[in-house]
C-alpha cells in the first residue's frame, strides 16, 4: 500500500506498508527509512531490521530472505535491490518514469509503471521483457503470483472497464483477458496456488473469484450496496477457502469460497414441503421475471465474517495468516497501526480485535479495551482454516529456464555493474537460487 500519493496526511509517519508473500513479516517505509518486522507472535511485533536514510516510498522484501526491493521518494525512478543483512547493494535499476509498484517471487521481479510494465530475472536481475504502452495505471495496480507452477502477472486491460490481462512471466506470453467488472479495477489478488484471481472494481459492491488460466468465473460475493466505496486491499488465506477484503469503511469482510454451497446453487434441488419450500420455489419463479441485475443480486454470497476498524475513510491493506496456529486476520492501516483480529473458522460472525501495534515508530502502542479476549485455537489444532494447513505456500523444483535476454531500445538502465557475488544470500534456505553469470 503506497501512502506517498496522499498529501497533507498528519497522522501517521508512513509512506508504504506491506505484506510480504507469505504474511510471515511486514515491511514499512517511512520518510525516515524503512523497516521490517516480524509477524511470528500476536503479542509483539519484533524487528528484524530498520534503515534510517530518505523517505521510502516502496518496500518489499522477498519471502523471509535478505533480498528486498526500495524505491523513495527523492529518486522515484530508481529501484534499488539490497541485501539488508550486509547491508550492500545488489544492483540498480533506473526507468523512463516513476515506479508505481514492485511485485517480487521466487523467480521474477516485477516493476510496474504508469504505461508498461518490466519483468526482470531474479536469479541475475536482467530485464527479460517488457509490456509496453499498458491503459493509463496511475495506481500501479497489478498482481503476481507466488506459486513456482503458476506464475501469473495480473494487471488492468482497460482504464474504462474492468479487464484483467493475465500474463506468463515464465513463458512470457500472454494468456487470456478476463472481462471482470463493467467499471475499471480497484483491486486484485491471486490466491498462493496461483490458481485463482480475485477482482474488485472501483464501485466496490462486488468481489469475483476467477479461475487461472482459463478466467472462469467461480464465486460473485456482494461486499454491501453503498456507493463511492473503495476496495483497498483483498487476500486470500493460505488454503484459499476464505479471501478477506478491505475498504475505505471501517468493516472489514471475510468470504467463504464454500465449493458445496456453489455446488447446490449450480444444480437443482428438490425443495422441501412447507412454508420453506415454497418460498424458496417462489423467489426461483419470479427470478426469471426480475432484471437481470436483481437476479444477481440473489445469487451472491454475502461475508461470512466481519471486523471492524476503529476508524473509516483511511486506506489499508489486509491479509488473512495463521500465527501460532490460529487464524488471523491482519490490517495495517494508514493511521500507523498494525491491527491483529482472531478468526472463527466454523462459525464466522465478527471478528475480535486482540492487539494493535504502533507500526510508525511513534511513541505509543495499546492493545483493545477488552482485555478478556482470548485465542480459539482451531476444531483441529494444527490444521489451516479449512483443516490443512500447508507451511509450504509453493511448490519446489528449479526455476524455468527463462527467455533470451534481449538488449532494450528504451526503458530499464542500469544493471551492468551489479556485483553478482552479492547475489548469493547467506542462508541456503533462502530464496532465490541465485547463480553466476559465466559469460
Amino acid at each position: 500500500m503506497n501512502l506517498a500519493s496522499l498529501s497533507g496526511d498528519q497522522q501517521s509517519n508512513l509512506l508504504f506498508v506491506n505484506f510480504n508473500q507469505d504474511c510471515s513479516s511486514l515491511a514499512v517505509g517511512t520518510k525516515t527509512g524503512y523497516k521490517l518486522f516480524s509477524l511470528n507472535s500476536v503479542e509483539k511485533l519484533d524487528s528484524i531490521y530498520e534503515q534510517d536514510c530518505e523517505d521510502i516510498s516502496i518496500v518489499e522484501r522477498l519471502f523471509s530472505s535478505s533480498l528486498v526491493a526500495i524505491v523513495s521518494l527523492s529518486s522515484p525512478r530508481k529501484l534499488e535491490v539490497c541485501h539488508f543483512k550486509k547491508g550492500t547493494e545488489i544492483c540498480n535499476y533506473s526507468y523512463s518514469n516513476s515506479i508505481l509498484a514492485v511485485k517480487l517471487n521466487r523467480q521474477r521481479l516485477i516493476v510496474c509503471l504508469e504505461e508498461s510494465l518490466y519483468i526482470h530475472n531474479i536469479r541475475d536481475m536482467k530485464v527479460l521483457h517488457t509490456i509496453r504502452d499498458t491503459p493509463p495505471n496511475p495506481n500501479g495496480l497489478c498482481a503476481l503470483a507466488i506459486s513456482n507452477d503458476n506464475c501469473y502477472l495480473a494487471y488492468p486491460g482497460s482504464n474504462q472497464i474492468g479487464e484483467v490481462q493475465i500474463f506468463d512471466t515464465i513463458n512470457l506470453r500472454a494468456v487470456t483477458m478476463i472481462p471482470a467488472h463493467d467499471n475499471p479495477l480497484a483491486a486484485l489478488a491471486f490466491s498462493h496456488q496461483g490458481n485463482k484471481l480475485a477482482t474488485a472494481s472501483e464501485k466496490g459492491t462486488v468481489i469475483r473469484v476467477f479461475s487461472v488460466p482459463d478466467g472462469q468465473k467461480l464465486f460473485e460475493f456482494r461486499r454491501g450496496v453503498k456507493r463511492c466505496v473503495s476496495i483497498n486491499s483483498l487476500g486470500f488465506s493460505t488454503d484459499a477457502l476464505f479471501l478477506c477484503a478491505s475498504s475505505n469503511t471501517e468493516t472489514v469482510h471475510i468470504f467463504k469460497l464454500d465449493i458445496n454451497m456453489k455446488d447446490k446453487m449450480a444444480k437443482p434441488q428438490e425443495e422441501s414441503q412447507g412454508w420453506m419450500g415454497y418460498f424458496n420455489q417462489a423467489l426461483k419463479t419470479s427470478a426469471n421475471y426480475l432484471p437481470t441485475p436483481v437476479t444477481e443480486m440473489f445469487n451472491q454470497g454475502r461475508s461470512f465474517a466481519t471486523a471492524r476498524l476503529p476508524n473509516s475513510g483511511l486506506r489499508n491493506v489486509c491479509a488473512l495468516s495463521l500465527i501460532q496456529k490460529i487464524p488471523r486476520l491482519l490490517v495495517a492501516s494508514q493511521d500507523g497501526y498494525l491491527y491483529i483480529y482472531n478468526i472463527d473458522p466454523n462459525e464466522g460472525g465478527e471478528c475480535t480485535l486482540i492487539r494493535q501495534h504502533r507500526l510508525d515508530g511513534q511513541p505509543g502502542e495499546s492493545h483493545p479495551p477488552d482485555s478478556t479476549a482470548h485465542d480459539r485455537p482451531l476444531a483441529q489444532p494444527g490444521l489451516s482454516y479449512s483443516g490443512a494447513t500447508r507451511r509450504d505456500i509453493s511448490t519446489g523444483g528449479t526455476p524455468a529456464e527463462s527467455q533470451p535476454y534481449q538488449e532494450l531500445e528504451q526503458g530499464a538502465v542500469g544493471g551492468e555493474d551489479a556485483d553478482l557475488g552479492r547475489l548469493r544470500l547467506d542462508d541456503d534456505n533462502e530464496f532465490p537460487p541465485m547463480t553466476h553469470k559465466s559469460d
